[in-house]
C-alpha cells in the first residue's frame, strides 16, 4: 500500500482517530488509553500497531508499561497524505 494510503487508512478508523486525538493532548500510558477507548486490550494493541506502522505514534517501554505519544512529525505525515498536501508541507 502507498505510504499516503496507509496513513489515511490508519486515521480513518474511529478507534485510531480517538487514540490520535487523545495523544494530541500528551503522551499516555496504555492503561489510560484503555480508559478513553474501552475496547479489549488485544484490540487496542492492534490499533496502536497500525498507528506505529504508519509512523504516527511512538512507543516507549517503562517497566511493564508502554507509553505512547504522537510521533514527532505525525501532523506533517497526515497533511502530506492528503491530495496536494505534500506541496503545502514542504513549503
Amino acid at each position: 500500500m502507498d505510504g499516503s494510503l496507509s496513513v489515511l487508512a490508519a486515521i480513518a478508523d474511529p478507534v485510531r482517530w480517538t487514540v490520535l486525538a487523545t495523544l494530541a493532548e500528551g503522551p499516555r500510558c496504555v492503561c489510560s488509553l484503555q480508559d478513553v477507548v474501552p475496547i479489549a486490550g488485544n484490540l487496542l494493541s492492534y490499533h496502536l500497531k497500525i498507528l506505529r506502522e504508519a509512523g504516527l505514534v511512538t512507543a516507549t517501554r517503562r517497566g511493564r508499561w508502554m507509553d505512547y505519544a504522537l510521533a514527532e512529525r505525525a501532523h506533517d505525515r497526515m497533511a502530506a497524505a492528503l491530495p496536494g498536501g505534500r506541496a503545502r508541507v514542504s513549503a
